[in-house]
């Protein structure tokens, strides 16, 4: 059995140190509760902008939208520096698997991506994944990656691998996942509309694997007074959260939880990846290799960690 931990909570907006900080304090409550993974949400480091437009419009940028994204870019994750001894650190005094959603600097660029970090407490940073395909006005603000973030990785509590957001909308990514074997399907998203809950269902029962999905609950008010005026926003509640766990039968474990912050935890048998394809194996014996040929260019092999 595996015990694992989905973290729904907001961000210090716009402050790293702080919000590794807050990591801090979160990872240390689910080692308490004896788990061995932990998820955070979409960019988690340093908080989803939501409803900002970064002074931009067709053909246009301006120059309060150049000193925002120079604000982001400063309060977001360096992988070449300190943040990352931090975050191991955080990982290695808890003896837990950390997958942190961030947005993250990527070294020689002044572009961003939308990441998804792995962390493990024994061996440091397994690898990056970064979204393939930023959606809608995340484009101007990410900066989109190709086949080698689509990572797996095979450690002693199960496969773990995935995708942010709607890159889940994405059919032949997750067939990547999926045909790498993944156990336990990570899906950081800033989406909480109740379709999302669906998806999650589905993508637990096409993959057969544990699907654990991850959001912010955020509220307009926990904006810094400096960046209030960016968001068109009206309501309070601006992401209202969803995260949950389910199973490879598409059985609900934890939540959704909507509506405030909290932590989700399950424990999981990892035996039923296995004895649920009985059922449906979507890379077996319902992929059907004599009509269809699927091939990722650049897909990195699953990568062996702590064993």
């Amino acid at each position: 059995m595996v015990k694992v931990a989905v973290v729904q909570d907001s961000p210090i907006f716009f402050d790293k140190k702080k919000t590794i900080k807050k990591i801090k304090n979160l990872a240390k409550q689910c080692a308490q509760q004896g788990c061995q993974l932990a998820v955070f949400p979409e960019s988690f480091i340093p908080g989803y902008p939501r409803g900002f437009s970064f002074g931009t419009v067709v053909g246009s940028r301006s120059t309060d939208g150049r000193k925002l994204y120079f604000d982001y870019f400063k309060n977001s994750i360096n992988l070449e520096s300190n943040d990352r001894q931090q975050l191991e650190k955080i990982a290695k005094k808890n003896n837990l698997y950390l997958v942190i959603g961030a947005t993250e600097q990527v070294k020689d660029t002044g572009s961003l991506y939308c990441s998804m970090i792995y962390i493990s407490p024994t061996s440091g940073l397994m690898g990056v994944h970064r979204k393939i395909k930023p959606t809608g006005q995340e484009r101007v603000i990410w900066a989109e990656s190709d086949g080698t973030s689509l990572l797996t990785f095979d450690t002693p509590i199960g496969k773990i691998g995935g995708l942010i957001c709607w890159e889940n909308l994405m059919p032949l990514a997750r067939t990547a996942m999926y045909q790498k074997g993944i156990q336990l399907y990570i899906a950081p998203t800033a989406d909480s509309r109740p379709t999302w809950t669906s998806m999650m269902q589905h993508i637990a029962m096409e993959g057969k694997c544990f699907v654990l999905g991850c959001n912010q609950f955020f509220q307009k008010s926990m904006y810094p007074k400096k960046y209030q005026h960016f968001t068109k926003i009206e309501k309070e509640n601006i992401c209202s959260g969803g995260s949950i766990i389910v199973d490879p039968q598409g059985k609900i474990l934890a939540g959704p939880l909507f509506d405030k912050a909290g932590i989700l935890i399950a424990e999981i048998d990892l035996d039923k990846t296995i004895s649920s394809k009985l059922d449906f194996d979507p890379t077996g014996h319902y992929s059907r290799n004599d009509i269809f040929k699927f091939k990722v260019k650049n897909q990195p092999a699953i990568k062996k960690v702590d064993w």
